[in-house]
């Protein structure tokens, strides 16, 4: 399927992964990993841009099972610049100002990792006016090779309006942006310093960071994108960020929305240790019962699936849907195309990593999970 793809230029390569009780039964990597021909390897290094997401929502419950904060708790309590949060009343495209209202409630910790606080997401904002709003006052989002640090970032966000009550509705944010400055301030470490010594450190994910060590800079995948004249070209970015972000720059942006880069093989043990009820080869990160939680009904996002904490889950009709996983099983993936699933009951994940942006007719993602659950035999 995968190759099919490649030859119809749905895609220039991929790297797919399946575990299966634990082990690992199938690794390829197909294709290319730059315009210039260089194939893909199975340890490439892959942007994974908001798969971080779930990334830094695990460092938050594991600072909520040591006690350090109730999920109802407002944000304000740890970061102050919080407080008294407003909401958008009306907005003057010509002008950019905007009035606002004292919002009906404080943001919740709750709230603000499974994007119910009513924050935007700048650039990708899916509301015009609060992209706008955020580009206008500088917001970083996503990447960036400049020296922007996470704390100053998030008291400009802290300024500006929430898009409705916090509470009200699921609207995808940088709440995890948040949440990693969250990190930062009831652990006393920097985020980067956390998921390395929490996180990846006791999980064995080596090639898992926000910026390359030289040794992995050849390793790291191009973003490519459709050419005019037909084959894949180098993706340069917007004007809002450069897609060389790991390689150059300040490095000092550690983004826990979208900023990490990995590889299949790493992020894999990440989602095996959920399947494990919180542990990977010996070593806990979670308890069962945190994963009860992380995985329970938060937010409504459509009639297959809802949001917990961190991941999508497929609920009841999405099991029927077909194609989809069981029941519970539990989904994300990144801006540069890279997804992932994890179905409990089958002990089953599936990875498929590309580095694509503007790509046209790419269905090896859903193809790649129908046909991983279509190939079980027992």
């Amino acid at each position: 399927m995968i190759e099919q793809a490649i030859a119809k230029e749905q895609v220039p390569g991929a790297v797919a992964l399946i575990a299966r009780h634990g082990k690992i039964v199938y690794h390829r990597a197909f294709g290319r990993g730059d315009p210039d021909g260089t194939p893909l390897d199975q340890d490439s290094i892959f942007r994974i841009a908001s798969q971080t997401k779930a990334i830094t929502a695990t460092a938050v419950m594991m600072l909520w099972e040591e006690g350090h904060f109730r999920l109802n708790d407002p944000l304000s309590k740890f970061l102050p610049e919080f407080a008294n949060p407003q909401v958008l009343e009306a907005y003057d495209e010509a002008t950019g100002r905007y009035i606002t209202r004292p919002a009906a409630s404080e943001i919740t910790i709750r709230q603000l990792i499974t994007h119910n606080a009513g924050i935007g997401y700048g650039i990708i904002d899916r509301d015009p006016r609060m992209k706008q709003i955020y580009i206008d006052a500088g917001i970083t989002d996503l990447f960036s090779t400049e020296a922007v640090v996470l704390a100053d970032n998030v008291k400009k966000i802290a300024a500006l309006p929430l898009i409705f009550d916090p509470g009200k509705a699921f609207h995808y944010s940088e709440g995890l942006d948040i949440a990693g400055r969250l990190v930062e301030v009831v652990s006393g470490l920097p985020f980067d310093k956390f998921l390395q010594t929490h996180i990846f450190g006791p999980l064995g994910m080596t090639d898992t960071q926000f910026y390359l060590r030289p040794d992995q800079v050849d390793r790291l995948v191009t973003v490519q994108q459709p050419g005019a004249d037909g084959g894949w070209i180098k993706y340069q970015g917007t004007e809002h960020y450069d897609a060389d972000y790991p390689m150059k720059g300040a490095r000092t942006w550690f983004s826990g929305g979208a900023g990490l880069t990995s590889t299949v093989e790493d992020y894999v043990k990440f989602l095996q240790m959920y399947l494990n009820g919180g542990v990977y080869n010996g070593t806990r990160l979670l308890s069962r019962t945190t994963i009860d939680t992380i995985m329970a009904h938060q937010s409504d996002l459509a009639d297959t699936s809802f949001f917990g904490i961190a991941f999508r889950v497929v609920n009841e009709a999405g099991g029927a849907e077909g194609g989809l996983g069981g029941i519970e099983t539990f989904s994300g993936g990144g801006y540069f195309n890279t997804s992932y699933f994890a179905d409990p009951h089958e002990q089953l994940v599936g990875m498929i990593f590309k580095q694509t942006r503007n790509q046209k007719d790419d269905e090896t993602s859903w193809k790649f999970m129908q046909l991983t659950f279509a190939a079980i035999d027992d």
